[in-house]
């Protein structure tokens, strides 16, 4: 039988009261509240801290506080990664993020999700989709991506989206629900 942290990350429904991924979860909130607490100053202390909650990241990743996490080991960084202020990351299910990663202010990544059942949404049960952005990819402020969305490499999604389904590389795409405005 599936624990519900396998569960969750394999984007089944699962409990999020559950024991395991409850001390999971205060863990991280542990540490992207010393995270936010740090100074500008204190840029070897980000980075150890970063370190200790991502799943990985890369060299030279920047991360402007606030930011906020569910679990951060499901979060998975590039080479050459900045997030500007009030970034959001909900990674019940994997989060891959490409090198050379743009995030403009208040970027908000959801991999969380319910059940559309009303009798099934009270119990509690929640799922997820993974959510992977490629290369080189640039992200404008105020955007919301959804879960189980794929970026392709190489694309600019303007600010203010919603990304509601998977955008190609190497295009512009912006609008509530993101669409293609042209090729790059």
């Amino acid at each position: 039988m599936k624990s519900e942290k396998e569960k969750m990350l394999a984007g089944e429904l699962y409990f999020a009261s559950d024991p395991e991924l409850r001390s999971e979860f205060l863990r991280a909130k542990k540490l992207t509240r010393e995270f936010n607490a740090t100074t500008e100053e204190q840029t070897r202390e980000r980075n150890r801290i970063l370190r200790e909650l991502l799943g990985s990241c890369g060299e030279k990743i920047y991360i402007e506080p606030p930011f906020r996490c569910d679990y951060g080991k499901n979060i998975f960084i590039g080479e050459n990664f900045y997030a500007n202020y009030d970034c959001m990351i909900i990674d019940v299910c994997r989060v891959k993020i490409g090198k050379n990663v743009l995030f403009g202010p208040r970027v908000s990544v959801y991999t969380a999700t319910h059940p559309l059942d009303a009798k099934t949404r009270a119990t509690g049960a929640e799922s997820g989709k993974e959510i992977e952005i490629g290369d080189d990819v640039w992200i404008g402020g105020n955007t919301v991506i959804l879960p189980g969305v794929k970026i392709g490499a190489g694309t600019v999604i303007g600010a203010g989206s919603v990304v509601t389904k998977n955008i190609p590389g190497n295009v512009v795409a912006a609008g509530n629900p993101c669409r293609i405005l042209r090729r790059l």
